[in-house]
């Protein structure tokens, strides 16, 4: 049995989805201007993941599986933050022929920026929603992102 058509409210919420998303990145943009960071979203998603990894740094092929890339896609992606000082290739040590990546001092801090621009741009975005509002819209997002699928970025950053 073929699927229905798609109804045009589900169309218009994939267009206004499209458009909220540019809106922040445009947003986020806007707030790194002054700051000279000039990291590409793939690059800046990379950084989130692997410093949602914690004490144990993430492998590349961990990476890849993440972000839904092939292996040569992500170190392509680290080749250029490493030249940036942001991540380092580290020898994992219970296996030499494995290298896990790390976020340096630098990462980190940039890092930090990075969360802060996409709250300041979250912030800007959301400011015309009462507290109850945003709630809602965040509990329905939470719904969305969380539901069944597959997740391709850790949950929340803070």
């Amino acid at each position: 049995m073929p699927s229905p058509e798609p109804t045009v409210s589900t169309t218009n919420l994939a267009e206004q989805l499209v458009r909220l998303t540019r809106r922040m990145h445009r947003a986020q943009k806007h707030h790194l201007e002054h700051l000279d960071l000039a990291f590409t979203p793939a690059q800046s998603r990379l950084l989130r993941i692997v410093g949602h990894y914690g004490d144990t740094p993430p492998r590349m092929a961990d990476l890849a599986e993440r972000l839904e890339v092939v292996p040569r896609a992500v170190t392509t992606l680290v080749d250029a933050l490493e030249d940036r000082g942001a991540v380092r290739r580290v020898p994992d040590p219970a296996s030499r022929r494995v290298i896990r990546i790390e976020l340096t001092d630098t990462g980190r801090s940039t890092l930090r920026v990075l969360r802060s621009a996409r709250r300041a741009a979250a912030e800007e975005i959301l400011a015309p929603l009462t507290a109850e509002q945003r709630e809602v819209l965040g509990g329905l997002l939470s719904t969305l992102v969380d539901g069944p699928g597959p997740r391709s970025e850790p949950g929340p950053v803070r």
